[in-house]
């Protein structure tokens, strides 16, 4: 059975609908964001790891969560503000879902059956998707956007 996204759909932070086949042939790393999160400063390595790797066809996806020690409790429109002014985010941005619980997006449902370590269990949980669409790793929160293990498993998604 394949454990590819492109099926699935998503809305972006402005409200429009995307199927993340939108992204067939990329490499995707697709993260859970807060605004108000111990690891919130990630948004700035995210950043640069899409401005080094976007050429080579890296697409970093943030999805704003609250499922975590609700600390993504802003309006879309206030996100994409805050990501904007004070990390200089122009990296996809989408509306905001649930990770985990009976709410859980379809999204996180597929990346938690392909990788199944449990339930994501903080902000900015990395999952990386290869070209195919297919996942093929996990990071947790405390394995940061410049993180040797992390990059090294972009690179090697990029270029083979």
């Amino acid at each position: 059975m394949s454990m590819t996204i492109s099926d699935i759909a998503v809305k972006t932070i402005d409200g429009q609908e995307r199927l993340l086949g939108a992204y067939a042939g990329k490499v995707l790393l697709v993260v859970n964001v807060a605004s108000y999160c111990g690891h919130t400063s990630q948004y700035a390595g995210l950043q640069k790891l899409y401005e080094k790797y976007k050429a080579q066809g890296l697409e970093v996806l943030g999805f704003p969560c609250n499922d975590y020690g609700m600390q993504e409790p802003d309006a879309n429109e206030k996100i994409q503000q805050f990501c904007t002014t004070r990390f200089g985010v122009t990296f996809p941005l989408f509306d905001k879902v649930h990770a985990r619980g009976a709410e859980q997006h379809p999204l996180y449902a597929k990346l938690i059956q392909a990788e199944p370590k449990g339930d994501v269990s903080w902000n900015f949980e990395k999952f990386l998707i290869g070209r195919n669409g297919e996942i093929v790793g996990r990071f947790k929160s405390a394995v940061g956007p410049e993180a040797a293990e992390l990059v090294a498993a972009i690179e090697q998604e990029l270029f083979k």
